[in-house]
Formats: C-alpha cells, structure tokens, sequence
C-alpha cells in the first residue's frame, strides 16, 4: 500500500494538518480497500505545537520519513524573515527521504523545500501574499504565484488552504483515475478537480445575497456537454443579459464561460478515457468536441497528450504491480 507520511512542524496550522488524512483516508477501491496508508509524525517524536491554542500529539518520530512514498509537510508558522537555514532536526529529517520519494508542500511549506533545496532550478508555488518574498529568497525557485498549485512530477506545490485539497485532489486521480478520485469528493463534499493553472482568485469579491448566481445554470450546462452551447442560451437560461452573465460568471469562477465549458469538456473526456472502452470518436461526440481531431486539438493543449496516449497511462497504471504510485503521466 502507497505510505503517504505527513510531517508536522512547528506552529503547524491544523485545518491543513488534516486535508491529507481526510483525503488520502478516503481513497478505497472498487473493492472498499484503502489505496493509502496516511501516519503522521513529527522532527522529534514529540507533541507538536500548532498556531491555535492547542498542541498536537503525534505517535511517531523522524524516523518515519524514510519510509514514505508521499511525504507532505503542512504550512506552519515559518520564520520567513529568517535565513533560509532549516533546523538540524528538520534538515536531518529531510536529509533521510528514500531516492523517488514524491515531495508535497501545501501553502507556505513550500519555504521548508525551498530552504532544503529541493526547489532549486524547478517550478514551484506558494500563498499569493507571500510570493514575492519567497522568490526574493530563493532566486534559484521558477515561482509562479497565480496558480493554485504546480504538479512537477516528484515534486508539487500547493498555493494555500483549498488549494492544498485541490492538490491531494489531483494526486488521488493522478495515482488512481478519475472514479477513486470522484468517490473522495463525495465523501467529502469538496471539488473533485480545479485544474492547477486555474487562478488563485486574489481579493476577488465575493458577489451579495441578492445577487443572482451562475451556479443553476453552471449545473445544467453540465448535463449538456454533449451538445454546442452559445453563451446567449447560458445567459438566457440564467435569465440575464449576455453582458451581465458574462460579468457575473468571470467574478464567480475566475474565467470566461467559453473557458470554462472547454474545461469541464476536457474533464468529461478524460473521465471516459479512463472509465470506458469508447472510442475516441465518440468520447469526442459524447464531450462536446464533436470530432476525435479536435479532443486530440484541446487534450493535448490542456495536459500535453493525446487521447491514446492518456487512456494508456491509466490503464497501465491500473493493472500494473505497485499502482498506486505516480503514474509517468504528470503535468
């Protein structure tokens, strides 16, 4: 079974302390079998203080790190005025991860990598307010500060809070297909997939109770994928404007409608991909892209492969011994 170790630092923040046991926890077979063992330890064995007003105990040491195929480290209360010097412990603790050992950081752990070296020479993210410092730095670091996060194949970074879930998200799919990840939302009522590149929605207001919403129409749009969708049916099933639509929807979910329909369309086709032996003519009829030329146009500009190639590496992944680790397939 796929160990995923979570290494609790000191003034670790708790909500995000908890998002890869809550998800990782929740990924089970078609069987109900877990498809990962989640443990958590800290740099020194011993209770970890967070930066609430409680501490945490946790039942294991340093030792374990050595053991992970996942390691994730939560975003704690790091020095960031600082040197960029870890502590022996911690040093120590890092210095120990097995070669091939896939790396995690949510938020501002990133500064714990960084400062490890582990970043160096390779794209990475962090929280938006304190982007320009952690590159400032770390020269060395390719920091994007717009996504929520960066899947660099062994290493991934995390922007922040949700976008920490968003991550553990991909890497449940990236690892299991689309059907385990699925089950993990709906067991725990989150987004099954926002795609990384997607934007941090900095300062972006959020609109009234009064205000109308795109989300009715969000939600029927998606049983219609199969279909051609003008933004003037969109609006007017939103009973709005096409301006006043189009406003709405960018607020709400930090694109255009026509952005948006091309993503959940890419979504629909790779869910297929992985779940059935359809052929690629009619997934492309079945998401909307109408002919397996343009799926192939889109796929291959979304995550860089064609159709062929994608339905091989998840069903590679899934028969082959040891599934459960990072596929080849990675962003």
């Amino acid at each position: 079974m796929h160990r995923v170790v979570v290494l609790a630092l000191d003034g670790v923040y708790p909500f995000e302390l908890s998002i890869p046991v809550r998800l990782f926890g929740s990924a089970v077979s078609a069987d109900g079998e877990p498809l990962y063992e989640v443990l958590t330890c800290s740099v020194d064995g011993g209770p970890v203080r967070t930066n609430a007003d409680f501490d945490v105990a946790v039942r294991h040491g340093p030792e374990l790190v050595r053991t992970a195929d996942t390691l994730v480290i939560p975003p704690c209360a790091y020095d960031l005025d600082g040197p960029a010097r870890l502590p022996e412990p911690l040093a120590g603790a890092l210095g120990a991860l097995r070669p091939g050992t896939r790396i995690v950081s949510i938020c501002t752990a990133s500064y714990v990598l960084a400062a490890a070296g582990l970043l160096d020479g390779r794209p990475a993210t962090t929280h938006w307010r304190d982007a320009a410092r952690f590159q400032r730095e770390f020269p060395k670091v390719k920091v994007d500060p717009d996504v929520l996060f960066v899947d660099d194949g062994d290493v991934l970074t995390a922007a922040g809070v949700a976008a920490g879930i968003d991550l553990c998200m991909h890497i449940v799919r990236r690892d299991h297909g689309s059907e385990v990840a699925n089950g993990v939302a709906r067991r725990c009522i989150v987004p099954p997939w926002r795609e990384g590149g997607q934007a941090q929605f900095i300062e972006r207001p959020v609109p009234g109770p009064e205000v109308a919403t795109t989300s009715a129409t969000r939600a029927w749009a998606l049983e219609q994928l199969h279909r051609p969708l003008a933004l003037s049916e969109l609006a007017k099933h939103a009973r709005m404007s096409v301006r006043t639509f189009s406003r709405r929807f960018r607020d709400e979910v930090g694109m255009t409608p026509g952005q948006w329909l091309t993503q959940q369309r890419v979504e629909r086709a790779r869910r297929l991909l992985e779940t059935t032996d359809l052929a690629v003519d009619r997934i492309a009829a079945e998401a909307g892209f109408g002919t397996a030329a343009s799926l192939r146009q889109h796929l291959v500009a979304t995550i860089g492969v064609p159709p062929s190639t994608y339905r091989q590496t998840f069903r590679t992944t899934e028969s082959a011994p040891g599934a459960g680790r990072p596929s080849a397939f990675t962003r």
